[in-house]
């Protein structure tokens, strides 16, 4: 073992070879920097009160108390062996815990009572006893003197024996400290195998090197690095370890803002097509015939885009707005600057449902503006071209020809259309739809896009809600744009609840408000969180599992494939019902959608590809099966599907969860609200980021480890200004090389080394 350590030293210099490889194994630790960054999960303090109101079953506890009976009796195992079972009371502060030991010859000698020891296990309540089965347990005080070793079992026993060498040394005692750690365990990790490894690693520990310059410390109130290492696992107080944690906190934040601060700075640096907006051009004929009056919020946004467009630095802007509030105008008429320009535009779409639906409604709202080279086309016009992979060679040929020649001044597609040889005469600006489900290394590609080494504009655009501190941290390196008023004749969705289970007569009720509204000549979607029997998986985004399921209490999935074949038989047997799903040819997904929106048919049974986008004014019903299946922004996509042509709207969530459950709690609360802003932040508290936001952007998010972009804003904004001082006088970070290391283990050494080459 290394008597010297610094935070790059691997584990197995520091430790037992065996720990350190069970350490790696279970959580990825390889250095001792790694094992340090990993805080505690909790403190045990010296006095500390375990309230046994609060204590539930089957949660870990440490206690430290006096044993104050023990009593034994002998029993008789299957095997015929006789027993010494050992029961002990264990008096911690005002709780008195029952220790069993069920071959507790041996163990009875080391705890004789007045002995004080420290016992950590699973507790059970049993009527009104708090019971510990078989603790480890360390001996802290014999009733024989304080002359002994200390005496302990399992990973305890090695704590003691680690515990021992720092009293010889003239240390402080490990366990008379005022705040014991409790670390996450792991099956073949225990909470007391981090706490000799952290011990060992800090005793080997030489002085850390700060990577924060004095001034940013100070300016951020921040504790240096090395005592921050050091107190967050053996702090003297709580104002110690909440310091503690907050510095190591702001390392990360930092390191992320830093990255993303670069990734701007390296996106501006190369000449993007100026647009400017003219006065006699496509965009102005559009805006003078449209229907309608833009919001405030549209036109301020419009603005905002229009400026950035007029500049010759490549635009980066998230457009985030709620469900119907415009933004498919909005960046209609960004595009039709970029058109006025002489250049083309993109739009890219996450499936080919979606993209051939914004093909459709840009060429409608366009109309002969949008059919140039057509008889009766308008002075101005462009064209639009649809480019999809499922369309035939002959098709496929014609739409790359008037894109390589610039006839297209508009192309619509999948994300393919940035990956494929697809080449453009002149491209200005990329817009993409669903911003959660296309990642950075997918926006870089679009920088071999442009002509003559120009970069194209890029204007990303979701309806999916992000709270502020997710966009600072996930697409820090976009600017932000938010749309929260939707426009004028949008009328508002009424969200119910149905309990399938307590209720089975409100599931009828649900058939015959369907019945109602198509009667009246509207059309509903119904939704199914998996396409047929044999669909193992959810499909399409829906979640795997409901937050409160248990094992054969609840009826399976609702099948899209069995559900359209119960509806056309049975409650709606009569009605034009459509089938939609993920499987089914584009052809045939193409014509079940065209059918609907046009009025052929009046039911659509549907798995989740008509999630985003899927525009149908005269939908006014969204029924969801198994509705506990799904994420609450999730859901306030597929009910903003309805209530979209001026009429009211209705979202039925229909589910088998229990009341009382925190899949019930989620749906009652997408129910009471359709703020799309608030749901996005319960959706967060509840299922935390990682579920949330998936894995296309979450590359550098991932590496964080202590970083939450739930509970962390405010240190997340702090981090934030600092970086961009940072980088403002220090772009490559060559004063600041560990910061450089840090942002280099965060992003990749490919990515930091083009970043910061300036």
């Amino acid at each position: 073992m290394t008597a010297f350590a610094t935070t790059d030293t691997p584990l197995s210099e520091v430790l037992d070879a065996g720990l350190a490889e069970r350490i790696t194994t279970a959580f990825g630790h390889r250095t001792v920097g790694d094992l340090l960054h990993t805080l505690p999960r909790r403190y045990r303090q010296h006095g500390q009160r375990y309230d046994r109101r609060e204590l539930v079953d089957g949660e870990r506890v440490t206690i430290i108390g006096t044993v104050a009976t023990a009593a034994t009796r002998t029993y008789t195992t299957k095997q015929g062996q006789p027993r010494e079972m050992l029961t002990l009371t264990v008096k911690d502060e005002d709780t008195t815990f029952k220790v069993v030991y069920f071959a507790g010859r041996r163990i009875k000698f080391m705890l004789p009572v007045g002995t004080v020891a420290m016992f950590d296990g699973t507790v059970s309540r049993f009527r009104q006893s708090l019971d510990l089965k078989h603790p480890e347990f360390l001996v802290l005080r014999s009733v024989a003197g304080p002359g002994g070793q200390l005496k302990g079992s399992g990973d305890l026993a090695a704590l003691a024996r680690l515990s021992a060498e720092i009293d010889a040394e003239g240390g402080p005692s490990l366990f008379d400290r005022p705040l014991l750690p409790i670390y996450s365990a792991k099956e073949s990790v225990t909470s007391w195998d981090l706490l000799g490894a952290v011990v060992t690693a800090i005793r080997a520990l030489v002085p850390v090197v700060d990577p924060l310059d004095d001034a940013v410390r100070q300016a951020a109130g921040l504790m240096g690095l090395d005592e921050a290492l050091r107190k967050a696992h053996l702090p003297g107080c709580v104002e110690d370890a909440d310091r503690a944690g907050h510095r190591l906190r702001f390392d990360e934040a930092i390191a992320l803002q830093l990255l993303l601060g670069a990734r701007r700075r390296f996106v501006a640096r190369d000449p993007a097509p100026a647009s400017p907006v003219r006065g006699d051009g496509v965009r102005a004929a559009m805006e003078s015939r449209m229907p309608f009056e833009l919001t405030a919020g549209q036109q301020t946004v419009l603005e905002e885009i229009s400026a950035d467009l007029t500049l010759d630095e490549p635009m980066n802007r998230l457009l985030q707005g709620e469900v119907g509030s415009g933004k498919t105008v909005v960046g209609l008429l960004a595009m039709l600057q970029v058109v006025d320009a002489g250049r083309q535009c993109v739009m890219l779409a996450p499936t080919e449902v979606l993209a051939t639906q914004h093909h459709r409604s840009l060429t409608a709202m366009l109309g002969d503006l949008g059919e140039r080279g057509r008889l009766g086309a308008a002075d101005q016009a462009t064209r639009v071209v649809l480019l999809t992979g499922s369309m035939s060679t002959a098709e496929r040929r014609a739409a790359l020809l008037d894109i390589v020649t610039g006839e297209a001044g508009i192309v619509v597609g999948t994300h393919a259309l940035i990956q494929d040889s697809v080449d453009f005469f002149d491209l200005g600006l990329v817009v993409v739809d669903e911003q959660h489900r296309f990642g950075v290394r997918q926006r870089d590609r679009l920088r071999a896009k442009g002509r003559d080494g120009m970069v194209p504009h890029l204007l990303v655009m979701t309806a999916t809600p992000i709270p502020r501190t997710i966009a600072m941290t996930v697409f820090g390196d976009l600017e932000v744009s938010e749309l929260g008023e939707l426009p004028g004749g949008r009328r508002p969705i009424s969200t119910s609840v149905v309990p399938a289970r307590d209720r089975p007569r409100w599931v009828e009720r649900t058939w015959e408000r369907v019945r109602e509204e198509v009667g009246a000549g509207h059309r509903a979607y119904v939704v199914c969180a998996r396409i047929d029997a044999d669909t193992t998986d959810a499909p399409d985004g829906a979640t795997k599992g409901g937050d409160d399921d248990r094992a054969g209490d609840r009826p399976p999935l609702v099948a899209a494939v069995e559900l359209h074949q119960y509806l056309s038989t049975g409650p709606l047997a009569g009605l034009r019902i459509g089938l939609m799903h993920g499987r089914l040819p584009p052809e045939a997904k193409d014509a079940t959608m065209t059918g609907f929106a046009t009025g052929d048919l009046d039911v659509l049974v549907s798995t989740t590809v008509i999630e985003v986008g899927v525009d149908v004014p005269e939908a006014t019903v969204m029924v969801v099966m198994d509705a506990d299946r799904f994420g609450v922004s999730q859901l306030h996509q597929l009910r903003g599907r309805v209530g979209r042509g001026g009429l009211p709207g209705l979202c039925l969530l229909v589910t088998n969860s229990r009341e009382g459950g925190k899949a019930m709690e989620r749906l009652n609360a997408v129910a009471a609200t359709t703020d799309g802003f608030l749901l996005a932040q319960l959706d967060l508290v509840q299922r935390r980021e990682g579920d949330v936001l998936g894995d296309a952007q979450s590359g550098a998010l991932a590496s964080l480890r202590l970083l939450s972009v739930v509970d962390d804003g405010e240190v997340i904004e702090i981090a934030r200004r600092h970086a961009e001082e940072i980088l403002d006088s220090d772009p490559g970070l060559d004063t600041h090389p560990a910061l450089a290391e840090r942002v280099r283990r965060l992003s990749g050494s490919d990515e930091s080394d083009y970043l910061f080459k300036y």
